[in-house]
Order: structure tokens, then C-alpha cells, then sequence
């Protein structure tokens, strides 16, 4: 629905824009969005989207840029005050799906087609940046069980893939079902909890064993 000419300062339109691009390309994407739906959603004419931005992909890369700042902040500040493996996983998890549940759009954004026009920003480069920084906190805890260190980035890459992945299923289903943000914190800090306790020190594959 085409919005009313508002006067704005400069400032207090790029912002508007980029609110107003951000709802869009959650709900459609970046093909599905034009730039003329961007121009009628904030009350402008087309070429104030291109003075601004230089086009809707020059919008779209300000949005991601700043939703994957955004979820990084997050789980980065959740992280930093956390103690132990099980808080780390917690805090981490919890982190993530608040992020979802308070900014359902900006996470369909990166988590879906950011890939193609934002690389550096891609949801996967988002999510490797975030297991470095459990591999130190992962490597201590193998040390002191008597597990290989060196698999540390390796399980890091997984437990972040294990909770990414369902919070990407809890975004697309949660209106169909009955779980929280709770719950899907807990069962998901069940499995990959438990999964690290019950770990054994040389894993080997049963199908390998028996051929």
C-alpha cells in the first residue's frame, strides 16, 4: 500500500528506506522485490531509491550488512559473559533464537538469498565466524577428557550447523507448532549436550567396521 510523502532530512529517509527494503525483501526476496515496490511502500518516487542507494541491490546489500551485524552482535555478547561448554551451548542457543523471535525478518534475509548478492556477509560465513569462537572453549574441554583437541573446530562447525539448521526450521514452522523458544532451546542443548558427554576418544564408523 503506497504510503503519503513524508518530508524527511536525508538521514531519516536512508533509515526509512532501509526499513522499508527490509520487510520487503524478508517477505520476497531480492528478485521478488522491485524497486518500484520499494519507492511506493516508503511514499517516494523511483529515483530517490537510486540517489540513496543506487539501485535495490545497493539497498539489499545496506540491509544484510546490517541484519548479520546485528545477529552477530548478539551471540558474540551472549557468548563473551558465558562460563563452561554447557553455558557456552546455552547462552549461544538462546542467543540465536531470540534473535529469530525478535527479528523474524532480518533472519529470513540472511539465512535464505544473502549468499548470491553478499558473500562476506552470507549466512554460512556468519555462522563459521561464530564457531571460532567456541573451537578455544571446545579444544579445553577435549584436553581435559582426553579427546583429540585438534577435532575442536571441527565439532565447533557442527554444533553451530546442528542449532543454525533448527532455528531455520523453528522460523518457517512455529505457527503450526506448539514449540517456544524455550523448548526448542532445551531439547536442542539436550542433544548436542548429551551428544558431547557421551562422546568416545577414537570414534569409528560400524558400516566400515563390518565390510
Amino acid at each position: 500500500m503506497p504510503q503519503p510523502r513524508v518530508r524527511m532530512t536525508h538521514s531519516q529517509r536512508h533509515e526509512q528506506l532501509i526499513e522499508v527494503a527490509q520487510v520487503l525483501f524478508a517477505e520476497k526476496g531480492l528478485e521478488g522485490t522491485s524497486v518500484e515496490e520499494i519507492a511506493a511502500s516508503a511514499g517516494v518516487s523511483k529515483p530517490v531509491v537510486y540517489e540513496h542507494f543506487n539501485g535495490k541491490e545497493g539497498l539489499y546489500d545496506v540491509v544484510v550488512d546490517r541484519c548479520a551485524t546485528a545477529l552477530q552482535t548478539t551471540i558474540s555478547t551472549s557468548l563473551a559473559n558465558s562460563l563452561g561448554s554447557r553455558e557456552h551451548i546455552e547462552k549461544g542457543t538462546l542467543a540465536l533464537l531470540d534473535f529469530i523471535e525478535d527479528h523474524p525478518d532480518a533472519f529470513r534475509i540472511i539465512s535464505r538469498d544473502s549468499m548470491a548478492v553478499s558473500p562476506g556477509v552470507a549466512y554460512a560465513t556468519i555462522l563459521s565466524a561464530i564457531a571460532s569462537k567456541v573451537e578455544d572453549q571446545l579444544a579445553a574441554e577435549f584436553t581435559q577428557r582426553g579427546y583429540d583437541p585438534e577435532t575442536a573446530p571441527l565439532y565447533a562447525q557442527m554444533l553451530v550447523g546442528l542449532v543454525a539448521l533448527a532455528g531455520q526450521w523453528w522460523v518457517d514452522n512455529r505457527e503450526n507448532q506448539d514449540f517456544t523458544r524455550a523448548m526448542v532451546a532445551a531439547h536442542l542443548v539436550n542433544l548436542t549436550w548429551y551428544g558431547l558427554r557421551g562422546m568416545k576418544p577414537n570414534p569409528q564408523l560400524h558400516t566400515l567396521e563390518m565390510q
